[in-house]
C-alpha cells in the first residue's frame, strides 16, 4: 500500500500511546510500518531532497502535530509519552485525527497562527487559513516558518537539558559564531574562569581586545526577574564593566526587560529561550542543512529581444 500521510498516522501514533507508557519514538516508526504493512523499499523511500526517509518524516511531523496540540509530550530526548488531553482525545473513541480535529485545541491554534502565546477562544476561527486562499510562494513561506518554529522548539529543548557547564561552553560557542571572543582557545579560557560576584565568564567583544563583554549563562526554568538584572547589573559596576550579556533558557519578565532597557550607565542585552534557539539556527549551531530548495522565477531580461 502507498504510504500514508502525516494526518492518517496520527491516530494510530495516539491509540499506541495510549497505555501511559514512555515510548521511543523509532521503534513507534517500526510498529506503524508494520501497522500499515509497508514494504521494505517503501520503508527506505526517501522525501525528494534525498536526506530523510520518507515514512520517518510523517511520523516525525504526526508526533510534532499532536505535541503542538497538547496531546503528546516528550519526557526526554527520542521518547513520546500521551499526556491527560490526548487520554481524553483517545475517549472520545474518534474515527480520525487530522488538522482539522486539532484546531479545537487552542495550542495548536497558537502554533498554526505562528503566535508565541495561546489563541484566545474567540480569535480560533479567524486563524484558520484555507491553503486555497494562498499563492505558491505564500504556501511554502508558511510551511518553512512552520518548520523554523518546531526546529526553534526542539533546539530548546536540547538545550534546557544539557548540564549548566556544557550550556556554558554552548554559550561560548554561540558569541565565537556571532563574531567576538577572537578564537575559541581564547573565548575558552575567559567563560567560566571567574565564577564570583555574579559573572560567569568574560569574552572579548573583538578579536583585538579592545573591550570585554561579561556573560551571565543561566540554565533556568523560572522567569528571571529584576532583581536577577539588578544583580547582574552590580556585578558589572564591581569589575568597573559596562557591557553585559544575560543569556538564559527561560524568560525575562516585563520589568527586568524594561530595567535593562532604560539603564543608561550599562548596555546590558538579554536572551531568553527563544531567542537563543533564533541565534542558534541563525548561525548554524547545533543544526544542519537538511535540504536546499530554490524557488526559481522567470529571467526577464534572458527573453527581450531588443
Amino acid at each position: 500500500m502507498a504510504i500514508p500521510d502525516y494526518e492518517t498516522l496520527m491516530l494510530p501514533l495516539l491509540l499506541r500511546l495510549s497505555d501511559g507508557r514512555e515510548r521511543v519514538l523509532k521503534e513507534l516508526q517500526q510498529e506503524l510500518a508494520d501497522e500499515f504493512h509497508l514494504t521494505a523499499e517503501e520503508r527506505m523511500q526517501l522525501l525528494p531532497s534525498g536526506g530523510t526517509l520518507t515514512f520517518a518524516s510523517r511520523v516525525g511531523w504526526a508526533k510534532t502535530y499532536l505535541k503542538k496540540a497538547g496531546l503528546v509530550c516528550q519526557p526526554k530526548r527520542g521518547n513520546v509519552q500521551i499526556t491527560d488531553l490526548g487520554r481524553e482525545a483517545v475517549n472520545q473513541k474518534p474515527r480520525h485525527i487530522d488538522v482539522e480535529f486539532l484546531t479545537r485545541y487552542p495550542d495548536f491554534m497558537a502554533f498554526r497562527s505562528g503566535s508565541k502565546t495561546k489563541a484566545a477562544p474567540e480569535q480560533l476561527g479567524s486563524s484558520i487559513g484555507l491553503v486555497s486562499d494562498l499563492t505558491p510562494d505564500e504556501i511554502i513561506e508558511s510551511a518553512y516558518q512552520k518548520a523554523l518554529t518546531a526546529l526553534a522548539d526542539e533546539v530548546l529543548e536540547r538545550v534546557a537539558s544539557c548540564s549548566p557547564a556544557y550550556f556554558e561552553r554552548l554559550v561560548v560557542q554561540l558569541m565565537i559564531k556571532m563574531g567576538y571572543g577572537g578564537s575559541r582557545e581564547e573565548a575558552g579560557r575567559a567563560v567560566g574562569r571567574s565564577g564570583d560576584g555574579g559573572i560567569d565568564g568574560v569574552i572579548n567583544e573583538d578579536r583585538l581586545g579592545l573591550d570585554a563583554i561579561y556573560l551571565q549563562a543561566k540554565r533556568w526554568t523560572n522567569v528571571v526577574g529584576r532583581p536577577d538584572i539588578q544583580q547582574f547589573v552590580g556585578a558589572l559596576a564591581g569589575q568597573r564593566a559596562s557591557k553585559g550579556v544575560f543569556i538564559t533558557t527561560s524568560r525575562f519578565s516585563q520589568e527586568a526587560r524594561d530595567y535593562a532597557a532604560t539603564n543608561t550607565q550599562y548596555k546590558v542585552v538579554l536572551i531568553d529561550g527563544q531567542r537563543l534557539a533564533d541565534l542558534m539556527i541563525e548561525h548554524d549551531l547545533g543544526v544542519s542543512v537538511a535540504a536546499s530548495y530554490q524557488l526559481k522565477r522567470i529571467d526577464s531580461d534572458f527573453f527581450a529581444e531588443e
